[in-house]
């Protein structure tokens, strides 16, 4: 990664610049399959507590960042013109929630400078190295997205890849990333579950759920545990969590392990 951004300019919420993030990347004509990938993921970031990172730009950049938002989630938008600059305008609603405080743009760009060929690669640089793990949705190749992905694998960040049809030229690049490696991301819990190791994260748990149930089953996520190890951590008392881990395998939300520890379902991944 070029080492040569002495200066970055930013507008919105810097604090959301130190939390955990997922980029979120891919074509800017980009298929239906495309955005539906990008949409779930950064709904499912949101309600993980995970700050979305995105281009800006039309297509999945922009698909991913409403998503985030309109699920309650922060993004960061890093883009390739001056922060203080809209580009594209019809990401003009994303750009002005980032602004109001829901987010943060980034750019190595000047203010007021407009969009410059030039600049692009080094926005993706930055996307790279901004994020904690890196989502493809669709890539050709060669492209902006493939080469993201590169630079975010050199610098050891986990990236995920959706895989596409063999006869989509949009897909050549995930699937390529697959064979090198990449995480799969073959349905939604497929996501949630990498999503979980990667950040020690759950999704969120709805408002008629009781906060220990979310505790639970984010402990759980991370490592199966016995119910005097999950009172331990969680500095519970046993009886309430033996009551709460019989209610919750009743409804399928974690399974009993046959060493007596008990870890959490694919159920207890899904929104409730």
């Amino acid at each position: 990664m070029d080492a040569s951004y002495k200066r970055l300019y930013t507008l919105g919420c810097l604090d959301i610049l130190y939390k955990p993030s997922l980029a979120i990347i891919g074509a800017r004509r980009a298929t239906p399959y495309g955005i539906a990938v990008a949409q779930m993921a950064g709904r499912i970031a949101a309600e993980s507590d995970i700050v979305v990172v995105s281009g800006g730009a039309m297509g999945v950049d922009y698909a991913a960042a409403k998503a985030a938002l309109d699920a309650g989630g922060e993004i960061i938008i890093v883009s390739g013109c001056g922060a203080d600059v809209v580009y594209p305008h019809s990401s003009e609603d994303i750009f002005s929630a980032a602004k109001a405080g829901r987010g943060v743009i980034v750019s190595c760009e000047a203010w007021h400078q407009g969009p410059r060929r030039y600049a692009f690669p080094k926005r993706n640089q930055i996307i790279a190295g901004l994020c904690t793990s890196l989502i493809v949705t669709e890539a050709g190749m060669p492209s902006g997205t493939f080469s993201t992905a590169q630079t975010a694998d050199n610098l050891l960040k986990h990236v995920y890849a959706a895989p596409g049809s063999i006869f989509s030229p949009q897909s050549r690049g995930t699937n390529r990333l697959i064979e090198m490696n990449a995480s799969i991301i073959s349905d939604e819990v497929a996501l949630e579950t990498l999503i979980s190791l990667d950040f020690g994260k759950s999704r969120l748990v709805s408002s008629g759920d009781t906060p220990m149930r979310g505790r639970i089953i984010e402990a759980l996520v991370a490592n199966p545990m016995r119910p005097d190890e999950l009172a331990l951590r969680l500095d519970g008392n046993i009886l309430t969590i033996i009551r709460t881990l019989s209610e919750y395998e009743a409804k399928r939300l974690v399974k009993r392990l046959p060493d007596g520890r008990y870890s959490a379902s694919e159920q207890s991944y899904l929104n409730t």
